[in-house]
């Protein structure tokens, strides 16, 4: 299908469409069973005003991003140009729900006033975002690549392919199957019969494998369809200015947040620009901003977000139409409450087979596309995100077991939570500034080694990084270790002098 000459539609969009819209739902989909199971919230609430209002987010961006990908088709006169993917930022989708929905939940045991600090929090942090794209380009100039797609790395190997496979591989056999289809397919490039696109292929087989091994509950799916009806968007502006009030003591994590949506936003639109898609930097992150204030005008508590997988979804041939038949559908599923439908329909092991190519991409984006002599760089900045994710799992098992187990049980145990905690809070920020670190140190860059060191500390000073929450002096040690080895580094350099634009030699192949 064409539009001025440019193909905004193409066989090959569906493999990208079942892969983001897999990724989209699922999220949806653990967001609606959170909210009404642990926050229970009542489903009125969930069903008619917060899914719509982040399906209505959802098609917006998708809507901007298919424009942005089409503006660059036509600009460079290709027919090879793929959409940023969209979809709910998952790590706020959790922060949200854990520490403002159902913190204000539990101390006014009102539902409504806690989803009205929610829609206030997601607001401000559109405004956050918004004004990041000011900066962005700036920073995107200034960054590694190395540090940006290394970063980018360590979030796809852990949030995207780890927490896929695991999740999948609890049904072994439906998951094998499809993640065989999806090999084949995909990085095999076999053809699959008919003619069938690979993902849709894999989700075909998956689900019958599902249902003849009895799986899957009919009688679940049957009591699903109780949960369609029609559930447009409401405005809700009154709510949204009821919640700034609630929302005060929480409105500044909305700040640190907001600065990591938007520099990870960054490190995908250099992901994109790796595989020769170079969208607009500040273009990219204004819309996203712009569509999470507008979703939390209409009640979503949840922001967009710039979606890993870019080079993922190029390379089993997405292009434009992928991304908007994406956000259209979501759109349509919350809009008639079709979610838990599909849910019971489809075995998830089905579906996150997708997943875990798209992070076997992306962690391999950032070895192809960085100097071998950066390799180092991009190994250290995945560090943080692997205790990132190591934390979330030893939280959640305490959470599951409603256990609260000491700093020492934890140490005899041989499991170190306060390391885990240091190096995972604010992971996407604290890997991309000491990957940067050790490139400028390569590189014998040591002034800008030196002020890595100094934003170090000052984003520990407030919190932003290695700390649970924002503050002043929270971690004062950590914050005079930094300047401590900023000194040494300016130091060297003094000793040194002459050498600062001198790369270290290159290290010989094999050796």
């Amino acid at each position: 299908m064409k539009f001025h000459g440019i193909t905004v539609w193409q066989k090959s969009d569906l493999d990208g469409f079942f892969g983001l819209f897999t990724n989209n739902i699922t999220n949806i989909l653990v967001m609606t069973g959170a909210l009404l199971y642990t926050v229970q919230m009542p489903e009125e609430l969930v069903y008619g005003r917060i899914l719509p209002a982040v399906g209505l987010g959802l098609m917006l961006c998708s809507i901007l991003y298919f424009w942005a990908g089409y503006r660059l088709a036509r600009r460079e006169n290709r027919d090879t140009v793929t959409a940023m993917p969209s979809g709910i930022s998952v790590p706020h989708m959790f922060l949200m729900i854990y520490m403002i929905i159902l913190p204000v939940k539990l101390a006014t045991n009102d539902p409504l006033l806690a989803w009205q600090a929610g829609v206030a929090w997601c607001f401000l942090e559109g405004i956050v975002e918004t004004a990041g794209s000011f900066i962005g380009p700036w920073l995107r100039k200034r960054i590694p690549r190395a540090a940006m797609l290394g970063s980018l790395a360590g979030a796809s190997l852990t949030i995207i392919m780890t927490n896929a496979a695991v999740q999948s591989f609890e049904l072994s056999y439906v998951a094998l199957a499809s993640f065989c289809v999806i090999l084949l397919g995909f990085v095999a490039k076999r053809k699959m019969p008919f003619g069938l696109p690979a993902g849709l292929t894999a989700i075909v087989l998956g689900t019958f494998l599902g249902w003849v091994s009895g799986a899957m509950d009919a009688g679940s799916l049957a009591g699903s369809f109780s949960s369609i009806g029609l559930y447009p968007p409401v405005f809700c502006g009154g709510d949204l200015v009821s919640g700034m009030k609630t929302a005060a003591p929480y409105l500044v994590s909305a700040v640190p947040m907001g600065i990591y949506n938007f520099i990870e936003s960054v490190d995908n639109v250099e992901s994109a620009s790796a595989v020769g898609d170079s969208y607009n930097t500040a273009e990219i992150l204004a819309y996203n901003g712009v569509t999470s204030m507008l979703s939390a005008a209409f009640g979503s508590p949840i922001p967009t977000a710039v979606y890993i997988g870019h080079p993922g979804w190029k390379s089993v041939g997405a292009r434009l139409g992928y991304c908007l038949l994406t956000g259209v559908a979501i759109f349509a599923i919350s809009l008639f409450g079709l979610g838990s439908v599909l849910i019971n329909a489809i075995p998830l092991a089905a579906l996150m087979p997708i997943l875990i190519y798209i992070g076997i991409q992306i962690g391999s984006q950032a070895f192809e596309h960085v100097p071998v002599r950066h390799f180092p760089a991009v190994i250290l900045s995945m560090l943080p995100w692997f205790a990132s994710w190591a934390q979330t799992q030893i939280d959640n098992t305490a959470s599951a077991l409603g256990a609260s187990v000491s700093l020492e049980a934890f140490r005899s145990a041989g499991i170190y939570y306060q390391g885990f905690s240091f190096l995972g809070n604010g992971s996407s920020i604290t890997g991309m500034l000491w990957a940067a670190l050790v490139v400028f140190l390569l590189e014998r860059k040591i002034k800008p080694a030196v002020l890595v060191c100094l934003v170090c500390a000052a984003l520990t000073f407030f919190g932003v990084i290695h700390a649970d929450s924002v503050g002043f002096a929270l971690m004062p040690a950590a914050v005079l270790a930094y300047l401590f080895v900023a000194a040494i580094i300016a130091v060297m350099f003094r000793i040194g002098r002459g050498e600062e634009e001198k790369p270290a030699p290159e290290q010989i192949e094999g050796t």
